[in-house]
């Protein structure tokens, strides 16, 4: 398919171009041009008025459309994927919450095909666990939490190169060997559901744990250990360069006021927005996986109330709550929810920009962060 999108503002890494063309053929952008004169023999999209950035990358996903990765069928995959497609996602990567090791080498499976097909939007999978603190479990499932043990992860990791992202809590015993071999194999190291003080977290960082878990929600902040305050894993990370963080940018988990501090302290570049979707996401059902949460407030929540479990928001929430919520500009929100997580996961040769020779994966916004179009792959999913 050739696709000529004209009179848009379009957001490149140069900087934006207004009014002019953006060619893409066989899933890539071929030109962006200042002209916008209709070509023959290309489908036009007529962006008139509208802003025209990288399509979002979602490094933390759990579900949406009624269905949930941990399912471990290709049904689910398939669903989740396509509900989140049509709201701004064009390239994902599949979360499991901490589960049996019989679940993460079915859903390792189903991860491995998926990534065979051309063009796929699947970019790895994402264990959120297992080898988490039990004290900061959330939403994760107790039962199944244990500590790092090298003959599991190893013989996952030699199996299932599909694993792009692990996510531990780096005080436990064993945790930084465990990071350590993640980080020799190129997977991202991730700090979570951790109780994690300075020193824990200075010595994760020098072991791989080079970014954190949707910041703020399951790890500790400042705190008294008697009359003494003690830095906890927040202001740790606030305060270490060279890590970075994901927020669920729903409103919700992490209020705008937070979402200012975390962007005054880290920068745009070491953000990454991340929905965190759960299974009712882009979906008219309340129903969860996880028969022990509840959908309530336009949120995930434990049964009992006593902490969040995951939201139920879609790529384009995230850009709404940074617009519209957060006052923030257009940059910075395709910088967090594109440029960002295509870095950090190592994507950026061929996603997260609107860039010559890149995939095209374009979201269409209106100026009052509507989503209008949804281009992936040079293919139009929405409209």
């Amino acid at each position: 398919m050739k696709i000529q999108i004209i009179n848009g503002s379009i957001f490149t890494p140069q900087g934006w171009t207004n009014g002019g063309s953006l060619f893409c053929e066989e899933g890539k952008i071929v030109e962006i041009s200042n002209d916008n004169s209709h070509r023959d023999g290309w489908e036009v999209v007529n962006a008139e008025g509208l802003i025209i950035g990288p399509g979002g990358i979602d490094m933390h996903i759990h579900g949406g459309g009624g269905h949930d990765f941990m399912e471990c069928t290709e049904e689910a995959f398939r669903t989740v994927i396509a509900t989140h497609m049509q709201h701004g996602t064009t390239t994902l990567f599949p979360t499991l919450a901490s589960s049996s090791n019989t679940m993460i080498r079915q859903a390792a499976e189903i991860c491995t095909r998926l990534m065979l097909e051309e063009h796929s939007p699947v970019a790895g999978l994402h264990l959120e666990g297992p080898y988490f603190n039990i004290r900061k479990c959330g939403g994760q499932w107790p039962e199944m939490i244990r500590l790092a043990d090298p003959e599991e992860y190893i013989a996952l990791l030699d199996a299932f190169p599909c694993i792009r992202r692990w996510d531990a809590a780096p005080e436990l015993p064993g945790a930084l060997d465990f990071g350590k071999e993640c980080a020799r194999r190129g997977v991202l190291v991730a700090l979570g559901h951790t109780e994690a003080d300075y020193d824990a977290v200075t010595n994760g960082f020098a072991s791989g744990f080079t970014h954190a878990t949707h910041f703020y929600n399951a790890m500790t902040g400042v705190h008294n250990i008697r009359e003494f305050k003690h830095a906890g894993t927040i202001e740790s990370v606030l305060i270490t360069d060279g890590i970075t963080v994901e927020v669920i940018a729903d409103g919700i988990h992490v209020p705008p006021v937070l979402l200012h501090l975390v962007r005054k302290v880290k920068g745009t570049a070491n953000i990454a927005l991340v929905t965190d979707a759960m299974a009712p996401a882009g979906s008219d059902s309340d129903a969860t996986f996880d028969k022990n949460t509840i959908i309530e407030d336009g949120v995930a929540k434990l049964a009992d109330r006593s902490a969040l479990a995951g939201s139920i928001a879609t790529m384009d929430r995230l850009v709404d709550t940074i617009i519209n919520r957060c006052g923030m500009s257009w940059d910075d929100a395709f910088t967090m929810t594109a440029s960002t997580p295509a870095r950090i996961m190592h994507i950026d040769d061929r996603k997260g920009s609107i860039a010559l020779g890149k995939d095209a994966d374009i979201c269409i916004y209106s100026p009052s962060a509507q989503l209008k179009y949804v281009i992936q792959a040079g293919i139009i999913h929405r409209a």
